[in-house]
């Protein structure tokens, strides 16, 4: 992650209920700009004004906009997956690897709750704008990364590599995020499309190795 400004228009040290009180509102004006406008569209001088901080809050709190994205979506959005991710997890460790449809039930069925308001399928198009375009964002929480997904597919799929399986991922990862963030934010998916998208996710990582 960017080191942090630390200019003397930077704000100074506060208390740790303090300081996280401004992230908060940096992050609700940001999340109001953000779910409104196209991420290029936000500036930072925008997102530090409708918070009403000086003009080096951002930087001072977060190191940069793209850092503020991500705990932006790992607020709002990694709650979500939680306790599937870590429910998978410890049964893998103990022996008891989930299957392959598990691990995409996991990702689809809290995705499929984000389509049924406007506001979640706003912050799930602003995800796929993030994840799409490849922007490094700084996430910190494990459902973001691949890591663990690795380990989940490969103790579902034997055989499968590593670099297989972070490929198949990505590729289901995508595959996901494009279609349901498709839609615009009064259109959530149908069931029948939903339903479709699950078998061709569950059918690709499960192929056997090359």
């Amino acid at each position: 992650m960017p080191t942090t400004a630390t200019s003397a228009a930077s704000p100074p040290p506060t208390t740790n209920t303090g300081r996280q009180g401004t992230r908060d509102r940096l992050l609700d004006a940001a999340e109001s700009l953000l779910l409104a406008r196209d991420i290029d569209e936000v500036s930072i001088r925008a997102i530090n004004a409708a918070a009403g901080m000086n003009p080096a809050a951002v930087h001072y709190h977060f190191g940069s906009k793209d850092a503020l994205i991500g705990a932006l979506l790992e607020r709002r959005l990694a709650p979500h997956w939680h306790d599937g991710l870590t429910r998978l997890t410890a049964r893998r460790r103990a022996g008891d690897a989930p299957g392959v449809a598990e691990l995409v039930d996991v990702v689809l069925t809290p995705l499929g709750e984000l389509t049924r308001t406007e506001t979640g399928r706003l912050q799930l198009r602003l995800l796929a704008r993030v994840v799409l375009a490849r922007r490094e964002v700084g996430f910190a929480s494990g459902w973001f990364g691949l890591r663990p997904w690795i380990a989940l597919l490969r103790g579902a799929v034997p055989g499968l590599g590593g670099a297989e399986a972070a490929r198949r991922l990505l590729l289901a990862f995508d595959l996901i995020l494009h279609t349901l963030s498709a839609t615009g934010p009064a259109e959530p998916p149908g069931r029948s499309a939903f339903r479709s998208l699950r078998t061709f996710a569950v059918a690709g990582l499960s192929a056997p190795p090359p």
